[in-house]
């Protein structure tokens, strides 16, 4: 691949700002596209998550894609799952703080609260509305994609400017 064929839009770009747009034909050639683009940045960035205004394109499409990574290495596996205009219903008001990142803002990690256990909302490819409780790490990515399709990064939920660190840094911690 290409440089270019990996690239994800970086903090500053006017679409990570904005509203993303319902998805209303699941099988538009578009939307297939911009799928085929996000997995392939995802798997080429070793990502756990993607969502469609990362590739500059203003759609509610999120990949979540849980699994062992140097940056988290105890993750979960779950297949690579598709979801079209997500939405999720968190099941308790617990959160927790844990380190996030992203493709977007490369180098950075930082503490963030997330709903501990969600129920994820979302349509298919083939068109059919799917339901599926998320908890731990796989909902945080949920709810990290899910933010980026409403102009958020996972900065804005900082809650003390002391939970930003390096990447550099971040390695030592979960070394």
């Amino acid at each position: 691949m290409t440089e270019a064929e990996t690239y994800c839009v970086q903090l500053g770009a006017k679409i990570l700002r904005e509203h993303a747009i319902a998805v209303d034909t699941p099988h538009a050639a578009d939307i297939r596209q911009t799928i085929d683009r996000m997995e392939k940045i995802m798997m080429a960035t070793q990502g756990v998550g993607i969502a469609a205004p990362q590739v500059n394109v203003s759609k509610r499409i999120i990949i979540v894609a849980s699994r062992p990574t140097r940056r988290y290495p105890y993750a979960p596996i779950m297949a690579p799952t598709i979801m079209l205009n997500p939405a999720f219903q968190a099941l308790s008001d617990v959160k927790e703080k844990s380190w996030e990142g992203c493709l977007s803002i490369p180098s950075i990690r930082a503490l963030v609260p997330r709903y501990q256990s969600i129920v994820a909302q979302y349509t298919d490819l083939q068109g059919v509305f799917r339901e599926l409780k998320l908890d731990g790490f796989v909902a945080r990515i949920f709810q990290h994609e899910c933010d980026h399709l409403d102009g958020k990064v996972y900065l804005d939920r900082v809650e003390d400017n002391a939970d930003i660190i390096s990447e550099n840094e971040y390695y030592k911690l979960i070394a």
